[in-house]
């Protein structure tokens, strides 16, 4: 039997962006649960903390094995909501939007204008409304790129087949620019790319209905560029979809990945990131939180 009370205390007794996180879902009343950079100890400062005076983090702009790149850290401020209004995370994102430029391979465009694979330009569109520079062009792009069974794929035009981990990256990037802009006429494309999901269970081949990769089944947090059944639940959850029967083996999956004390852990990735915001094997407020929240929302079909 899970004691409520006791994991709501341990989920608050986190970092501060985790906790703020935590009261706006229990509030009810925001549901990023922003946080501001604190005493310098926070998760939020520790990586503000170590940015380079070009604007770069780590490596340079992007780093697609070791997550040691400029847009790793802002992916990590994103998961954790750092506040886009808070003076030094203002001040980073400056830095990154004037000096921070793509590999000339890559089109040698400005950040927030993405580069060319849909994977990566979806976590730009995220991180780009998300942080007050969101960039029509980069999502006129995504638009034109949706392949013809709903999704998207990186080694597209040569692939015409969508990859699991390039459609949420861009979903993720359509809504968060929606959310900010109003673009409502983005709900047509979003649609279809989850319905892309859903038809295949979040989990599986359409045609051949085998379980695509056994990994999705662990939660993964920080997610990066990496698919997994949470990760596409929550986004679900987060784009106001109504849950079907379609999710019925993904919330599974989740259910069965909780831990006897109500806990979840999430799965590590290889290479070496730019901070661990949890420690590797125990259990991740993060991911509890995030599980807890899919949950709930999938109570009708759980």
């Amino acid at each position: 039997m899970v004691d409520d009370a006791e994991l709501r205390r341990w989920l608050l007794g986190g970092d501060p962006s985790i906790t703020a996180q935590v009261l706006a879902h229990a509030d009810r009343t925001d549901s990023s649960g922003r946080s501001s950079t604190g005493d310098g100890e926070d998760l939020v400062s520790r990586i503000l903390d170590l940015q380079q005076p070009d604007g770069n983090w780590g490596v340079g702009v992007y780093d697609s094995e070791g997550w040691n790149s400029t847009t790793d850290a802002l992916w990590l401020l994103f998961e954790l909501r750092a506040d886009p209004d808070d003076e030094r995370v203002r001040h980073a994102v400056h830095l990154v939007h004037d000096q921070v430029r793509w590999e000339a391979r890559n089109g040698g465009l400005p950040f927030f204008s993405g580069e060319t694979e849909a994977c990566v330009n979806g976590r730009v569109a995220t991180l780009g409304a998300y942080f007050g520079r969101p960039d029509r062009a980069l999502i006129d792009r995504l638009l034109r790129e949706q392949l013809p069974d709903g999704g998207w794929n990186c080694d597209a035009p040569a692939s015409t087949r969508s990859s699991f981990h390039s459609t949420i990256c861009v979903l993720e990037g359509l809504l968060e620019f929606e959310r900010v802009t109003a673009a409502r006429e983005l709900a047509v494309a979003r649609h279809r790319g989850e319905d892309y999901l859903t038809e295949r269970g979040l989990l599986r081949s359409k045609s051949s209905h085998r379980l695509l990769d056994e990994s999705w089944a662990t939660p993964h947090v920080p997610s990066y560029w990496c698919y997994d059944a949470l990760r596409g639940l929550d986004y679900l959850r987060a784009s106001g979809s109504r849950p079907d029967a379609r999710i019925t083996e993904a919330v599974a999956t989740l259910h069965d990945a909780r831990r006897s004390d109500g806990t979840w852990r999430s799965a590590s990735h290889a290479g070496t990131p730019i901070i661990e915001l949890e420690t590797a094997g125990d259990a991740s407020r993060l991911t509890t939180l995030r599980a807890l929240r899919v949950i709930e929302w999938a109570s009708p079909v759980a």
